[in-house]
This record gives structure tokens, sequence and C-alpha cells, in this order.
């Protein structure tokens, strides 16, 4: 093997270990459905786009570009924590707003709804701030892993039961740079 081939085949866009689930086309394709909808369904309003970090922020700039409204953006950051193999749904919130929401429209933008506890616990804090309303757009949803119901108010796409990465989603902050979803295969493999 020649060390051009060996260098391919190492690649992190085409890394074996990777099954790829939906192209670059295809979610900029959905993207720019989603954007259509909200732009539709919020005319003549302000939404604030809130965009929950890390693995939201490639998703919500391709999605606040497909929005053709005027509208504001924020971030939070919000983590669960205990031992990882307990989902008690307390989350602390690492990096919260820095303007009030009281009186406004809120699009909560998330890259995927796994048990639904930690993204509950946020729509209803963001709730209780006073805002008109609370709605959510999430990229992913792996609805088969819900332990709490979300409603998901604009979808991208619904996945089984498997461990996605690419397009902001990563293992251990890799993969966050794929311009596409995969499946890891074995997250063993480094």
């Amino acid at each position: 093997m020649s060390t051009s081939s060996a260098h391919m085949t190492t690649s992190e866009f085409n890394n074996e270990n990777l099954a790829p689930l939906f192209s670059s086309e295809k979610i900029q394709a959905r993207i720019g459905e989603m954007g259509a909808e909200i732009a539709r369904d919020y005319k003549d309003k302000n939404p604030l786009l809130i965009v929950v970090l890390k693995g939201a922020c490639i998703f919500a700039s391709d999605l606040l570009r497909a929005i053709d409204l005027k509208l504001g953006i924020e971030f939070m950051a919000i983590s669960s924590y205990g031992a990882s193999t307990r989902t008690s749904g307390e989350v602390r919130i690492v990096k919260d707003l820095d303007v009030p929401i009281e009186g406004r429209d809120i699009l909560v933008v998330e890259d995927i709804v796994d048990t639904g506890l930690t993204l509950s616990y946020l729509m209803e804090n963001l709730r209780s701030r006073g805002a008109s309303s609370v709605k959510l757009a999430a990229l992913l949803d792996k609805h088969e892993r819900r332990q709490r119901e979300v409603a998901i108010d604009y979808l991208g796409f619904g996945i089984p039961d498997e461990f996605v990465v690419g397009y902001g989603l990563d293992f251990a902050e890799r993969y966050r740079n794929l311009p596409y979803i995969a499946i890891l295969k074995n997250p063993e493999v480094q």
C-alpha cells in the first residue's frame, strides 16, 4: 500500500469506522425546507433563536441563513451532571443567556433529541422566564430512547438508536467537522 492510499483510508471524512446516514446535500435540502416553514410560521414576528452549544452550532448557522426573517440569536450551554450511566434529568446551565426573554417568541435550536430529560428541563426553564412562546427546532430525533416527551416543532430527521457523529455531533470532541452525519460503528476504535 502506498503512503497516499494509506492516507486516504485514515482520512477523518472517509473513515471506515463511519457509516454515512445523511449526506451534506440531503441535510442542506432539509434545512432549507425547515427554514421556509419557520419563516412562514413566524411571519411578522421577530423570533429569538437560542442555540444549544456545542453540538447545534453548525446546524444553527445553516438554519438561520435559511430563515428569511428578522430574528435574533443567543447561545446557551447546558450539561447533565452525575455519572454518565445515570439519567437523572438534573441539568446545570453552563452558559446562560445574555438578554431577557420575557415577551419574546423563542425557538430553541438543538442538534439531537434523545432521552428528552435535559431538553424538557431547558424548555420549561425558558417558559418560566416569561417568553411568549417556546418552540423547538431539532436536526435529529432518536425517539426510541425517549424517557420524557418533548414536542419537536421543526424536525430534520428521525434516526435509529445508533450513536451518530458529524455536522456538529461529536464523540469525545471528534467528528464535529464532518460535513455529513454518520453512524459511528465502533466508538472504541480511535
